[in-house]
């Protein structure tokens, strides 16, 4: 199940393909919709309030979406985020380049709005594991989405808001490592402005929260932060 709202933009000049996507997608109680018609105001939309997701069309008023998007993956804070093409260019070679180029999934129209969304559906349970899922294990941890609630062994653990958000995204990846920069993107949200020192901080924190389970936060220097088996850990 979908435990978060997921911001969606729809990048399209013909308001007609537009407003049957936006339609399509506003039925899913957890989708936000937003519409840009041009490669501007998509800068501008993503500069305001990055999306989970874009639709995005090839041929647009102000230049080449494919193009656009290459450019895109460039930048390392936008390199993860989730791009469909939906375009009328069609043939291998477009769909080739668009892939190559960085879409995620290339749909062409004419397209059925239910296929439209279910690939959407499937590449944000790529991109969000731990969203799509009730409850998270991992050694005598038990995370549950649905009430919010942290537990080692039968033991209910008293975690701030932001603690639960950080243990279940780390929860999800285990013993993947992530800068403080990687944590203040996909914990905390890219529009909040705060200073890395608060991800240390808050990772004192779930770690003292999490002395008497199985897993603790490790540091390795230079590179960031893992969730590991508390008996393999070594601070770097």
């Amino acid at each position: 199940m979908l435990s978060k709202r997921y911001r969606i933009l729809v990048v399209e000049d013909d308001m007609g393909v537009a407003t049957l996507v936006s339609a399509v997608l506003a039925q899913h109680k957890n989708f936000e919709i937003a519409h840009a018609s041009d490669l501007q105001k998509a800068n501008q939309a993503i500069a305001t309030n990055r999306p989970d997701v874009v639709i995005l069309d090839w041929m647009l008023p102000d230049g080449s979406g494919v193009n656009w998007l290459a450019h895109l993956r460039q930048k390392a804070a936008l390199r993860e985020l989730a791009v469909v093409m939906l375009t009328a260019r069609g043939t291998e070679p477009d769909k080739i380049e668009g892939l190559e180029k960085g879409a995620d999934d290339y749909l062409t129209k004419p397209f059925s709005p239910k296929e439209l969304l279910a690939r959407i559906n499937a590449l944000l349970r790529r991109r969000y594991p731990d969203q799509h899922v009730s409850v998270l294990r991992w050694g005598n941890v038990t995370l549950d989405n649905d009430s919010a609630t942290v537990m080692v062994n039968q033991t209910l653990l008293s975690l701030s808001h932001i603690e639960f958000r950080l243990l279940k995204f780390l929860l999800s990846r285990p013993e993947k490592v992530f800068s403080r920069e990687q944590l203040l993107d996909q914990v905390w949200g890219p529009q909040v402005a705060i200073e890395p020192r608060t991800v240390d901080v808050n990772i004192s924190r779930l770690r003292r929260a999490l002395k008497d389970s199985e897993l603790t936060v490790a540091t390795l220097r230079g590179l960031g932060y893992a969730l590991q088996k508390a008996s393999y850990t070594t601070a770097l």
